[in-house]
């Protein structure tokens, strides 16, 4: 089965790139949402639990800054100049994964009170949640277009030259791409 860069990113150099990527994000990401439901329900705009979802909404928002910056550089500039897109699944699976931090990064600049500052603690409730409904949906399309085989519309990957057959990106004996080793 074909990967998209998403997936080979998460695949490779093993467990390393899926902490990096996926679970120290999606950790602190998950923290934000569970204390704003907790926010949300019980309108407590201070105490432990709103320290806890604005320690974690400052750090995810700061680490997924760097995270995009990162992979434009390392992976989406280099796969866009070798025309290396595998499908427009494959683009989806990236650009949503990307565009996900872009509301965390807004929880960050809230939280640090560079953004909304002037708004009531009820508005800026109203804005935060907002945020984090929009990570989530934005999260979910990445995964799920992450995990889905690009060869559904067409993508043909390189045959492992042993076998003949197309091998997953990071498998034994596979040839990875230069610009997502890490």
């Amino acid at each position: 089965m074909n990967m998209t860069h998403y997936m080979e990113l998460l695949a490779t150099n093993q467990p390393w790139n899926l902490i990096l990527f996926m679970a120290i994000p999606i950790i602190l990401a998950e923290t934000v949402a569970i204390t704003e439901l907790y926010i949300l329900y019980t309108r407590k705009l201070e105490g432990w639990v709103r320290h806890l979802n604005r320690a974690a909404g400052i750090v995810v928002g700061l680490y997924f800054l760097g995270i995009i910056a990162y992979l434009l550089v390392t992976a989406v500039a280099p796969i866009t100049r070798a025309g290396e897109w595998r499908t427009i699944i494959d683009v989806v699976a990236v650009g949503t994964y990307l565009i996900g931090g872009i509301p965390l990064i807004l929880i960050a600049l809230q939280d640090l009170g560079l953004l909304h500052a002037k708004l009531t603690a009820e508005q800026r409730l109203g804005w935060h949640a907002s945020y984090v409904a929009v990570f989530l949906v934005f999260a979910h399309v990445a995964m799920i277009a992450g995990m889905t085989d690009p060869g559904l519309l067409g993508y043909k990957g390189q045959p492992d030259a042993v076998h003949g057959m197309q091998m997953p990106q990071g498998a034994p004996g596979h040839q990875e791409a230069g610009h997502l080793k890490h």
